[in-house]
This record gives C-alpha cells, sequence and structure tokens, in this order.
C-alpha cells in the first residue's frame, strides 16, 4: 500500500522504468479456476437465473436507520460519481451539485432516487448540498488533472459470464487510464467512493483487477481507491497473488450466495 499522495495520478504514474512487461497470459489460468470452482459450487445443469457477483456488493451497505439519512449517503454517492464521469470527460464543472443533477435527469429520468431528490425539503436539500460539494472539493484536490495522453474513461462497465452461464460478473470502474497495447503494463483502475475505506475495500480493488483482466486479457498495472470522505487513497500494483485473492473472493461470495 502507498502513502497517501498529494494526487492520485502521481501514484498511478509510479516509476515507468519499473513497469513489468505487458500480461497477456494469466487471464486464460484465472478463467480456468473459475470456470473449475463455479462447476464445483453451482454444478453443471444450467441454473433458471445466473449468480451474480457484483462490485456494487462488495461495497458496504448504508446501515443508519434515519431514512432521510439513508437517502441523502445513497444520493450523495450518486451525485459524486456523475461529477467524477463530468471531470473525466473534460467538462467544466461550476456547481457540483446542480450540474450533477442535470446529468442524473438526462441519464436517468425515471430514477426513483431522483424523484426523491427532487422533493427534498429545503433542509435536506442544503445539507445535501454541502455534502456533494465538501466531497467535490476533496475529489478535484486528489484527482488533480488528468492528462488527456493517458486516455482516461470513466464508468466502465464489465460483464463476463463464467460456469455454462451460472455465474456472471458484473462491474463498474470509476475512472480507467491507460492503454492496452503497450509492450509494459500501463493501465490503471481508480473507484471512487464517498464512505471511508476499509476491508471491503480492498475486495473492491481486487475485484476491478480481476474483472479487468479477464475482460481484456491483459492484467492491469494497477488498481486505486480514493475516498472523498476522508482523502485517503490506497494503491496496490496488481500482481498474480492480489489476482488470486480475488478469485478467492469470488469463490466465498458464491458459497455465501448458495448457502443462503
Amino acid at each position: 500500500m502507498t502513502p497517501v499522495p498529494e494526487q492520485l495520478m502521481e501514484a498511478l504514474r509510479g516509476d515507468r522504468a519499473r513497469r513489468p512487461r505487458r500480461d497477456d497470459t494469466t487471464a486464460a489460468g484465472l478463467r480456468a479456476l473459475l470456470e473449475d470452482h463455479a462447476y464445483d459450487i453451482l454444478g453443471a445443469q444450467r441454473l433458471d437465473a445466473p449468480l451474480i457477483v457484483s462490485g456494487a456488493r462488495l461495497r458496504p451497505s448504508v446501515t443508519t436507520r434515519d431514512l432521510a439519512d439513508a437517502t441523502l449517503s445513497r444520493s450523495r454517492g450518486v451525485i459524486v460519481a456523475l461529477v467524477t464521469r463530468l471531470l473525466v470527460a473534460g467538462v467544466h464543472v461550476g456547481d457540483p451539485y446542480d450540474d450533477a443533477l442535470c446529468a442524473w435527469r438526462a441519464d436517468r429520468p425515471g430514477d426513483p432516487l431522483l424523484e426523491t431528490v427532487d422533493h427534498l425539503d429545503a433542509e435536506l436539500a442544503a445539507r445535501l448540498r454541502a455534502d456533494v460539494t465538501a466531497h467535490v472539493t476533496t475529489l478535484r484536490a486528489v484527482l488533480g488533472e488528468i492528462p488527456s495522453a493517458w486516455r482516461p474513461r470513466s464508468a466502465q462497465r464489465a460483464r463476463q459470464v463464467l460456469g455454462g452461464g451460472n455465474l456472471e460478473l458484473r462491474d463498474v470502474v470509476d475512472l480507467i487510464v491507460g492503454s492496452l497495447h503497450g509492450e509494459s503494463a500501463n493501465v490503471a483502475l481508480v473507484d471512487v467512493t464517498t464512505s471511508p475505506l476499509g476491508v471491503h475495500s480492498e475486495r473492491l480493488m481486487r475485484f476491478h483487477a480481476l474483472v479487468q483482466t479477464l475482460r481484456t486479457s491483459v492484467v492491469p498495472l494497477r488498481t486505486s481507491i480514493l475516498s472523498t470522505a476522508t482523502a485517503e487513497v490506497w494503491t496496490h500494483d496488481v500482481t498474480p497473488e492480489l489476482l488470486l485473492r480475488g478469485v478467492d473472493d469470488v469463490v466465498t461470495a458464491m458459497r455465501g450466495e448458495v448457502a443462503a
């Protein structure tokens, strides 16, 4: 784990001379492992519906009993994610709250959570606006400028079907930078969360790296997570050991779902 950098991009860049060679062979072995585990746990017969393991399920759930606080927490996460997309796309964000709500209405006009936000009373709306402003201030400070040469792309979705259709891995990565086609590894994955970091964050970082490897057949260079609640940044080099732990995480999730 690296120390907290002044800006995330510097941690992702690292020392170019020490980057490993592009690895496009490990993915096949990881896929075979997951196929074996899916067969052992889920069986050979096609299920009525696949078992879904997703990055979203690895995030901490809102535990407050206060409905208003839960609504504000969920809304804050959506809004900060939308601001991240706007910043990565190079869109000028003047008022993060208003600009994100406009993007939300355009992207998902019928979202029930959006309807709830639109009907918040003045006090709760002011709380949410202030909270969003604080989180986005941290996001801007830690994320910094992203050079266009790094080919940044946001909200990258991935879906991998395994086990003859019985297992489905779903993921969304907030920010990916770098190219798959160089001689050395240079793709970095960034998750942005509005919650403090914890054990779940480590699992999420591994899951992002695993699904990205399966999706592209190329092992990423680094996986990182940024908390806009605390300005903490955790960054790991993606190693074979990290990817195998990611497989173990998926196996644990499969067993948990089957036993439930």
